[in-house]
């Protein structure tokens, strides 16, 4: 998956005295779009160095993370124009969708799960610059990864939204499904939870909406950071409880069908805890 890297070590320890150096990663984001350089064979990807920026342009530097020796700073580009975003830029970088790089299987694979988690990161601060409760601009706290109203003292941290992924046995079946829209490939019951029910709840709930089955012996798998939404993602498998005519909620799916293990066709990348859930079952893993 693709928060697996090691022998690399990801700490999201918050330090607000971390200073940049000439060697620091600056994570631009504008428009949703993500610079990077991008070899000509289409496999490696790096982030700017702080020494390849001019230093007249170099915006306000917020201390993200590091993993092992990269030290990555997101740079506040919500008040730039196209211009100044323009003169940043140096040479061989570009903005990509991070959907777009996702389905490129890029090397090393900790950028790749840098440039999720620092998605997420940017997201929240964008979404953050104002208090919900008395609408005052916020600040950076000093102490924690959080934004403090200066007026009301209202605190705000990073927004975290849990969700199940819903692996659905049948003996030697399992339960794929696709999105009617966005994602093109194969995938599983899956669906946030809400308010004032328990996980196990929700992917009961879930799986009855989406395709109107009942599910028993429910058990966790694994779970997964997922930036690119800010989900918390978190895998179960469970057995089909009586009958197994799917009834699929149209709205949201364009697919849900019993396939043979042996006929499940995996996402052509392996980042995410769906395919992994699919791989686990298709080659007769412990679940």
């Amino acid at each position: 998956m693709i928060q697996d890297i090691s022998p690399y070590r990801f700490n999201n320890h918050y330090m607000p005295d971390m200073r940049q150096d000439d060697e620091s990663m600056i994570v631009f984001f504008n428009e949703g779009k993500l610079l990077l350089k991008i070899d000509a064979a289409g496999e490696k990807v790096s982030f700017p160095k702080l020494n390849e920026l001019n230093p007249e342009h170099i915006p306000e530097l917020t201390y993200l993370f590091y993993i092992d020796e990269d030290i990555f700073f997101l740079a506040d580009t919500l008040e730039m124009t196209g211009t100044d975003i323009l003169n940043i830029i140096p040479k061989g970088y570009s903005f990509y969708e991070l959907r777009r790089i996702m389905s490129m299987n890029l090397e090393p694979k900790r950028y790749m799960f840098a440039a999720f988690t620092a998605y997420q990161l940017a997201e929240w601060y964008r979404n953050n610059l104002y208090c919900g409760h008395c609408g005052t601009r916020v600040m950076k706290d000093l102490l924690e990864r959080a934004v403090v109203c200066p007026k009301c003292r209202n605190k705000i941290y990073p927004r975290i939204n849990p969700a199940v992924i819903v692996g659905i046995t049948n003996g030697d079946k399992l339960l794929l499904t696709k999105y009617r829209t966005g994602f093109a490939h194969n995938a599983l019951v899956a669906g946030f939870a809400e308010i004032g029910e328990t996980i196990e709840e929700t992917v009961m709930r879930e799986v009855m909406e989406e395709t109107g089955l009942m599910v028993k012996n429910i058990r966790y798998y694994k779970s997964q950071p997922w930036g690119i939404a800010s989900d918390l993602l978190i895998g179960f498998f469970c057995d089909l409880n009586g009958d197994d005519t799917i009834h699929m909620d149209a709205s949201e799916l364009k697919y849900a069908e019993w396939v043979q293990r042996e006929n499940i066709e995996l996402q052509p990348y392996d980042y995410s805890l769906t395919n992994e859930m699919m791989r686990m079952f298709k080659e007769g893993k412990s679940i």
